[in-house]
Parts: structure tokens; sequence; C-alpha cells
């Protein structure tokens, strides 16, 4: 009986003290929607950065004198290397039409004969794509019997991991500075709940009601409040995710994507979180509350 009368007064409390729910619903829409945008910036953004990653690839140009069998030998050699997850083949013919594919021109009428030579493209695996696995893996592959020369964009990958550290260490710091800020608002705003109903709880201390009983409403009502405002932050977040799909090309649209699962993270995230800030009050501010009466 106890335990069916606390789930039934946080819930009499929810919609009791509408205007202090209303409060804390709405402080827990705006943190969590402030996380869930973050999270989501932060997702998509890294899946800008991985996309860069992907494309780069090893271009291993095979010496001018290499016939097919050296080149079958090379492949398997390739193939061998840590970190290498494929190696297509690209003969001399299949060089002369990329050239005349992408430049107009066909090399061996303007030279009278192929100078291209043959090549593997090499794709790392992706725990691989980073500068310093990219330069042991070329100097790996560039010290192959038969390899002339390996040629990848070391450039693009060292900038992205210079840039992708500042990146992550700012997001640390911001999802931290978040998530901290969220809790404090939200303890805040149960702790008003809590002293608006300041007499019920010293009469019920009065006629022996234990710390359980009392705190357990509040913490049905905080984890509400979460229900209702991640919620309300997901439905937010799926609106500005749709319309932001609209303003830009359809080739930066596919990275703004949110999958369902995130939605329910985040609901869940408000239960949790309405949970935590509830607790932090009930604990600092019940024997206070009381004694000031």
């Amino acid at each position: 009986m106890a335990f069916l009368y606390t789930v039934k007064e946080g819930f009499s409390g929810f919609r009791r003290a509408r205007l202090s729910s209303v409060i804390t619903i709405f402080t827990m829409t705006i943190s969590l929607l402030l996380l869930g945008l973050f999270a989501v910036i932060y997702s998509n953004t890294n899946a800008i950065i991985q996309s860069f990653r992907d494309k780069v690839e090893f271009e291993v140009f095979l010496a001018v004198e290499a016939d097919d069998a050296q080149a079958g030998r090379v492949h398997d050699a390739l193939l061998a290397v840590p970190g290498v997850e494929s190696a297509a083949f690209i003969s001399k013919e299949d060089a002369a039409a990329i050239f005349k594919r992408e430049f107009g021109e066909d090399i061996r009428t303007v030279l009278q004969f192929n100078p291209l030579p043959a090549s593997f493209k090499v794709r790392l695996a992706s725990e691989y794509r980073n500068s310093d696995s990219a330069r042991i893996a070329a100097a790996r592959l560039a010290a192959l019997d038969g390899v002339d020369d390996v040629v990848y964009r070391k450039a693009l990958l060292e900038i992205l991991d210079r840039r992708v550290k500042v990146f992550v260490s700012a997001s640390a710091a911001i999802g931290a500075t978040l998530l901290i800020a969220t809790l404090f608002l939200i303890s805040n705003t149960i702790r008003l709940t809590i002293y608006a109903k300041r007499k019920m709880i010293t009469t019920m201390k009065l006629v022996g009601a234990t710390r359980g009983f009392i705190r357990t409403p509040f913490l049905i009502e905080g984890m509400l409040h979460g229900v209702a405002g991640g919620a309300l932050a997901a439905a937010l977040i799926a609106g500005f995710v749709l319309a932001a799909r609209t303003f830009v090309s359809a080739d930066l649209s596919e990275f703004l994507a949110v999958e369902g699962w995130f939605y329910g993270v985040l609901v869940a995230a408000g239960v949790v979180l309405g949970l935590l800030g509830s607790l932090w009050s009930v604990k600092r501010f019940i024997s206070e509350t009381i004694v000031m009466q």
C-alpha cells in the first residue's frame, strides 16, 4: 500500500503543481535540447570527417618493367602489409583510359606511346586511416620489391588529425559543461517544487513518515518531468533536422541524419537526469526545508 501511495503521489504531484511542473519541464527541455543538438552536431561532424578519411587511397606505382607475374606477387605482398584492406590492380591500358576520361585526350595519340605505369589502388582499414598509421603503411609499401613509388594525400590526413584533436577536446569540454549545467538547473528547479510542498513534508515528518516515503514521490515526479522534457526535446530536434536538410545540398543532407534510436536515448537521458536531479535536491534540501519550518 505504501508503495502504491508513493507512486500515486508522484503522479498527483505532477498534476497538482502545474506551474512548477511546467517550469521544470521547460528547463529540462531546453537542457536536453542543447545536449541533443550538441550530440547531433558532434555525430554528423564526425561522419563528415570520416567520409574524408574514407576517400584517402594509396596509389602504388609499379616499376615500368614489371610484368603480370611480378604484379601478382606485388598484389599478394600488398595484402600482407598490416592495415591494408584491399588492393585493386590498374593496368597500363586502364591508366590510359582513366587519363582520357579525365583529360579528354588519348595519351598514346599525344606521345605515340603509353608512359603510364601499372599501379594498385590500395585502401587501408578504417582504424589505420590516420596520418601516423598511413605514414608507416606508406613506408612499408614503398619497400616492397617491384614498387616504384607510393602516393597518397598525406597533407589532408595530417590536417584532419590536427582538426580532430581540437574538435574532440572542445567537444569534451562543451559536453561536460552542458551536462553539469543541466544537472544544476534541474536540481534547482526541483528544489523549488520541494520548497512549495514544505508544509506537507513537515506534516508527514511529524506523523512519522520515513525519509524514503517522503522522497519517492519526488523521484517519480522528477522522472515524469524527464520523460516530458526528453520527448519535447526529441520532437524539436527532429523538426530542426528536417528543416536543416531543406537548406543544404543533396551531398550534405545525407550527413544531417539522426537515427531513430537517438530519440529514445534522449527520452531515457531525460529520465536519468530527472532522477539524478531529484536525488540531489531531495538529499540536500528536504532536511533543510523541515528545519526552516
